[in-house]
């Protein structure tokens, strides 16, 4: 044999399950932050949702203590 092929046996013998070993971890690794990923963003989801009906409710009770005023002006008016 020559020594470029006992260098690619080399290689193959050695390194090559090394680095399927390293692939399979940065997949399963990959895998675990994308359901990371998906929960957080579920998660902000739900607090954005939270967050905006608390904007909406606060916008109807200032709606109606402006119009309660309203109505307690014109009651003192007349």
């Amino acid at each position: 044999m020559s020594v470029i092929e006992d260098t690619r046996k080399l290689i193959q013998d050695f390194l090559a399950p090394e680095l399927h070993e390293i692939a399979t971890k940065l997949d399963s690794l990959e895998r675990r932050m994308d359901q990371r990923i998906e929960s957080s963003d579920r998660h902000a989801a739900d607090r954005y949702s939270s967050i905006m009906q608390a904007i909406a409710h606060l916008s109807d009770v200032t709606d109606l203590k402006v119009r309660l005023a309203r109505i307690e002006a014109r009651e003192r008016a007349s």
